[in-house]
């Protein structure tokens, strides 16, 4: 019998599935769609994740970047912070999927190209369409099928705007090592290297505007892309997902389908890759149930510091604050980056 059936073939599912044939599990990944899959990501990884995929022997490469800055709209504000401990990655999604996949692929982790939705389980197996494990791991993203057919969503806390991403990347070298977090009154705007030649730019808004009008509220951004390039947008969202439990029975969630707060941070595919080892401890130790524990501890400061940076940027008086105060605290800025790092 498979042991880990993962729902999804993402970096999530792949990371889930490299950890379960490094125990010794018989894994199977169904992913319906051709791959590696272009989304809207920030495409930046940080040291925790470069770290994490070192421990996986995962080689891919990308861009180094060494921190975050902030800057308003103009480029007349900005605090920087560097990370302590490592270095950040700029790295594709395409590029990231891949080498994932490679090297579950190298363990004898099977794939089909199947959409698991429908779920039935037992005390000792679930079965999704057809495929029967002792496990099934819901790790197909953001608006989970499997997650809305257990109907494990929860209704928001708050009443926020929902807020989207939408992705770009310019044909523009790189002018920084670091990753730029631009402000404006209703929107960020994410600038990480990728390659020598190739900068992404994430948006993050609950303005339902076009990209091009997205940029035009960065003008000191806008500037040095104007000449440049471009690829096709892609956009994702709602990004917030409220999730009861992680673990139902033998279904568990990791990644986007495990809940959302916020892309704000940065810091979705850190918790994607420590969770995705966390789910195979507990289900190799025989008590699945932990998973739920381990997963609010790990995802407790990302999930602290980013409702607090979008209840800023929320607030009329405070969200044109944030970049004048990170400049004014410098060590409170760096301990807020290297806390995520």
């Amino acid at each position: 019998m498979i042991d880990l059936l993962v729902a999804g073939g993402g970096p999530a599912g792949l990371a889930t599935a490299i950890h379960g044939a490094l125990a010794g599990f018989e894994v199977v990944v169904a992913e319906p769609r051709p791959t590696p899959v272009d989304k809207a990501c920030g495409e930046g990884l940080m040291p925790g994740a470069v770290r994490a995929l070192a421990g996986l022997g995962v080689a891919v490469e990308g861009a180094r970047f060494t921190g975050i800055r902030y800057t308003d709209g103009l480029g007349a504000r900005a605090a920087e912070a560097r990370f302590r401990a490592g270095h950040g990655l700029g790295v594709r999604r395409t590029d990231l999927q891949s080498a994932l996949a490679a090297r579950a692929a190298e363990l004898g982790v099977r794939f089909v190209a199947r959409r698991l939705g429908e779920v039935r389980q037992d005390g000792r197996q679930v079965t999704a369409d057809g495929l029967t494990a002792r496990y099934l791991v819901a790790a197909d993203g953001l608006h989970s099928p499997v997650r809305r057919a257990l109907g494990l969503g929860a209704r928001p806390a708050s009443a926020r705007a929902a807020r989207y991403g939408l992705r770009r990347h310019y044909a523009v070298a790189p002018w920084s090592d670091l990753v730029e977090v631009h402000w404006a009154e209703r929107s960020e705007a994410y600038v990480t290297p990728l390659a020598a030649g190739l900068v992404g730019v994430a948006v993050l808004t609950a303005d339902r505007a076009p990209f091009d009008a997205q940029l035009a509220r960065f003008p000191a951004l806008g500037e040095r892309l104007c000449s440049a390039a471009a690829t096709p947008v892609r956009g994702a969202g709602p990004l917030r997902q409220d999730v009861r439990t992680r673990v139902a029975g033998r279904v568990l969630l990791v990644g986007d389908a495990a809940g959302y707060v916020d892309a704000l941070t940065g810091e979705g595919l850190t918790l994607a890759l420590t969770a995705a080892g966390e789910l195979v401890r507990c289900v190799r130790s025989g008590r699945p149930r932990e998973y739920e524990r381990a997963w609010r501890r790990l995802s407790r400061p990302y999930r602290l510091l980013t409702g607090c940076l979008l209840r800023a940027r929320e607030n009329p008086y405070l969200a044109p604050r944030v970049v004048p105060l990170a400049a004014r605290l410098p060590r409170v800025f760096r301990e807020g980056v290297n806390l995520l790092a």
